[in-house]
């Protein structure tokens, strides 16, 4: 077998997956506002996701830890994924429409961090690099977004569930081409190996603490975006557009993290206050708007800002978790972005941008954003500390 292959597989598969995910997050809120739900019921149905996530990330991340084989957990989750959308879309009634999506969030909400452990696990002891492999997805969410929404203008919002099935199931024929895991032997893991790795890790606690402020205003922006874009009077096509410009300068910021970031913590601490602070701009602009037009190029901010502190979150992740772990470890940080965060962003978002409107749900996020930006630099000026007591007590030993 071509030994580019599994890589080339995995990179298709990438931008398949991603490419319909940014399908779905770009229209689903539309399609239900379609249907006749208000925003707060909207934010309700999104923040589903995230409280699902809690339990599913972890529960995923387990079992593909204890089998050593993220593969064959991915292709679970894509065709329970694919099953249960069918019954999201033909459900009428708003309680069992939100229970669905609830069993859908279980199968669909881990794809992503499962994803990346599946790149670690195929790049770690070869020359090829994580971002150059999870730029495909990036390319995937804008390209698709982008080619489906006049589709979607055209066929109709109800009809987002044919186009996402579709992609879905070329997903999941992807997915069975993809490279086993390279473990050979099963390891047993025990509690103390999860305490000791995650609680007994002061680093990527307080990392993944403070990435909840820093997330909390990106998922709200994620779920309400097209909802603005549609207030201010913007059109399906532009909503694609904006999907695009999202996503499309992802890939080339993932290749230059690859090639120039330090991997070491003090480094890579400095860049998430650096991209942190840069998503405060990008909420200040957000909250001034006034015009369609101008959230689509704002948008154009999140592929530094979520490129950005995504690269450098999954490398952080990697480093500070043990490889055998590495699946549960990037589940974890999984749940910064999905998890309390989201539901926070759900139920949070959907009051303040029905209530007070779309310009205060940014500032607030804004405001959020600060404290995060604090506590980043915080961390990174005890890291300081650290390393320069350390280099002293080097130097008195010599």
């Amino acid at each position: 077998m071509n030994k580019k292959q599994p890589f080339t597989m995995l990179k298709v598969f990438n931008f398949f997956l991603y490419g319909s995910i940014s399908i779905l997050l770009s229209f689903f809120p539309l399609y239900f506002q379609e249907v006749g739900l208000s925003q707060v019921a909207i934010g309700m149905l999104m923040a589903g996701g995230p409280f699902v996530s809690i339990f599913a990330n972890p529960f995923w991340g387990y079992w593909s830890d204890r089998l050593q084989d993220i593969r064959r957990v991915l292709i679970v989750m894509l065709i329970g994924n694919v099953i249960i959308v069918q019954f999201v879309f033909q459900l009428q009634s708003l309680t069992y429409v939100f229970m669905a999506m609830l069993v859908f969030f279980m199968f669909q909400t881990p794809l992503l961090s499962q994803s990346n452990s599946m790149i670690l696990n195929a790049v770690e002891g070869t020359a090829h690099k994580f971002g150059s492999i999870r730029a495909w997805g990036s390319l995937g969410w804008a390209l698709l977004a982008v080619a489906a929404s006049p589709l979607i203008d055209l066929i109709g919002i109800e009809q987002l569930w044919v186009l996402y099935t579709i992609l879905l199931l070329i997903t999941i024929i992807c997915s069975f081409k993809l490279p086993r895991s390279k473990a050979t032997k099963r390891t047993k893991l025990t509690r103390e190996d999860y305490k000791r790795a995650f609680f007994g890790n002061k680093y990527f606690m307080l990392f993944v603490l403070l990435g909840i402020l820093i997330s909390v205003p990106n998922s709200m922006n994620q779920t309400f975006f097209s909802l603005y874009i549609d207030q201010l009077g913007g059109s399906v096509v532009l909503i694609g557009w904006a999907a695009f410009l999202t996503a499309i300068f992802e890939a080339p910021v993932f290749l230059l993290l690859d090639r120039f970031l330090k991997k070491d913590l003090k480094t890579m601490m400095g860049c998430l206050i650096a991209v942190s602070s840069l998503y405060l701009l990008r909420w200040i602009l957000m909250a001034s708007a006034t015009s369609p037009l101008e959230i689509m190029f704002y948008q154009m901010l999140h592929c530094v800002t979520f490129g950005g502190y995504y690269y450098i979150g999954t490398v952080l992740t990697a480093m500070l978790i043990p490889s055998q772990l590495r699946a549960s470890g990037q589940a974890v940080y999984a749940l910064t972005w999905g998890g309390v965060s989201g539901i926070i962003a759900g139920f949070l978002g959907g009051w303040l941008f029905q209530e007070l409107g779309p310009r205060t749900m940014y500032t607030f996020s804004a405001v959020l954003t600060v404290f995060g930006v604090v506590g980043f630099t915080l961390m990174w000026w005890r890291l300081r500390k650290v390393e320069k007591y350390e280099d002293r007590k080097e130097v008195s030993s010599r």
